[in-house]
Order: structure tokens, then C-alpha cells, then sequence
């Protein structure tokens, strides 16, 4: 099963803003649904904040297994399972046959991933102090990165965009 990690981010690394994403960009939440869906059977792993971020019309993310980590060993939605612990979600992810498992936020939660993927969907949104949720530090020297789609803003997309891969 590939395990992989997606985020869109601003140049300083920010990832969000009192608990929501910091700009609109319709093409990377195009993107992310076609990556997370894939082609086969895919489970994506967020934190709870994340899961209650997600607009209730979307919650679970259709299509997917909705694996929700949290330390809150009450905590239970009929729509997910739940792990305490990043090892808990693989296997759950595992254990639904998966084809791919996605780490899809937040900060904590990618912290806890970071050092157990290969890939890293990085989307750059291009502006800077979006708000005060960063993406973990990582060492971007171990890593390659690939350099895949640069758009413009316009209508859609509030800011341009870079949208790379990075592989260990």
C-alpha cells in the first residue's frame, strides 16, 4: 500500500488559518479529490480539528475510508474510524485492502506521518502570512522534487499555484 501526504501551502509554509484554509484555490481541491479518490479502493488519515474543519456536506470525504486520529479515546463518528495512534491508522487502512492511504492534515498529524512517507503532494500557493497553522519543518534535501503544474490566478483560484511531488 503507497502512503503518501498532500497539502497545499503558502511560500512560508502555512497551512492554515483559525482552523480553515487560508485562501480558495478550486483547482487544488480538484486535485486532491481526484489523488485521494485514485483509481482504486483509498483511505485518507486526518486529525480531528481536520475532521471538523470539513464541511458538513463532505464529511466523510466521499469514495474513501475516513480514518480520523485522536487522543480523545471517547471520541467516535459513525462515518469513521478512529486511531489513536499513526500505526492504528495504517492498519485500519490495511485491513480495508486500500491501495493508497493519504495523510491529508493537519500540522500534528503530518508531524507524525512525516518520517513514514515516500511522497509529498505540495501545491505552493504563492503569497506569504496566510495565517498560523505551519507545516511541520522537514528536511528538503533528502527529498526530490518534481516540479509538475504552475497556474495563474484567476476566478477560481485566488493566488497562483505550483503543484510539485516530492520523493524520497
Amino acid at each position: 500500500m503507497k502512503i503518501a501526504m498532500i497539502v497545499a501551502m503558502d511560500e512560508d509554509g502555512c497551512i492554515g488559518r483559525q482552523g480553515d484554509l487560508p485562501w480558495r484555490i478550486k483547482s487544488d481541491m480538484a486535485r486532491f479529490k481526484v489523488l485521494t479518490e485514485g483509481d482504486g479502493f483509498n483511505a485518507v488519515i486526518m486529525g480531528r480539528k481536520t475532521w471538523d474543519s470539513l464541511p458538513e456536506k463532505f464529511r466523510p470525504l466521499p469514495e474513501r475510508v475516513n480514518i480520523v486520529m485522536s487522543r480523545d479515546t471517547n471520541w467516535s463518528h459513525t462515518d469513521a474510524d478512529t486511531a489513536l495512534y499513526p500505526g492504528r491508522a495504517i492498519e485500519i487502512a490495511y485491513a480495508e485492502g486500500c491501495d493508497e492511504c493519504w495523510i491529508i492534515g493537519g500540522s500534528q498529524i503530518y508531524s507524525m506521518f512525516i518520517d513514514r512517507v515516500d511522497e509529498i503532494h505540495v501545491t505552493t500557493v504563492h503569497t506569504n502570512n496566510s495565517g498560523d497553522i505551519m507545516f511541520p519543518e522537514w528536511n528538503r534535501d533528502a527529498w526530490t522534487e518534481h516540479s509538475i503544474e504552475q497556474l495563474s490566478a484567476d476566478e477560481d483560484n485566488e493566488y497562483p499555484t505550483t503543484y510539485s511531488v516530492w520523493k524520497k
